[in-house]
């Protein structure tokens, strides 16, 4: 869903996230409440997708260290068969654990709307990767300002392709 498409108050909640007081603190906290409406909803909604209407995908990551499985919420947004996942961590200038994960350890397991798919992760390059994020900004315009925030760090775009 483009920006332009959602309902109001979903609009309204999308600009509050994006000043980067309140993006510091929804790092911090959001993913605990998006983790128990997912569990409430069979794995079809967190609550950042209820409050935004944003696709949000439940990704499942193997530590690059530890080898543990880590599940953690992220903005998923589907280009065809692939989801799309940006490792903007809401523009803190250190990469966002989940991307070393992939980096290591490229298979994963993403539950997108109750439906779970193993894929595998590859980061974006060149002219893909400026089409996904032209296409990844249209959908959350705040990703704007977490590349500012990021200073010298660029934010990369990950295409999770289903097996």
């Amino acid at each position: 869903m483009k920006s332009r498409e959602a309902g109001r108050f979903r609009r309204v909640v999308r600009d509050l996230s994006g000043p980067k007081a309140v993006s510091r603190v929804l790092a911090r906290t959001l993913h605990h409440a998006d983790r128990f409406v997912f569990e409430a909803t069979n794995g079809r909604r967190t609550a950042s997708s209820l409050l935004t209407g944003l696709p949000i995908v439940m990704l499942t990551t193997t530590g690059a260290k530890s080898g543990k499985k880590r599940t953690l919420p992220l903005l998923g947004i589907l280009d065809g068969e692939d989801i799309i996942v940006v490792a903007s961590g809401y523009g803190q200038t250190k990469y966002p654990a989940w991307y070393h994960n992939l980096r290591a350890n490229p298979d994963a397991l993403a539950q997108v709307r109750g439906q779970r798919h193993r894929v595998t992760a590859g980061e974006a390059e060149g002219a893909e990767r400026a089409r996904l994020w032209r296409f990844c900004l249209e959908v959350y315009p705040a990703l704007a300002a977490y590349e500012e925030w990021a200073g010298d760090r660029r934010i990369p775009v990950i295409v999770l392709a289903r097996k």
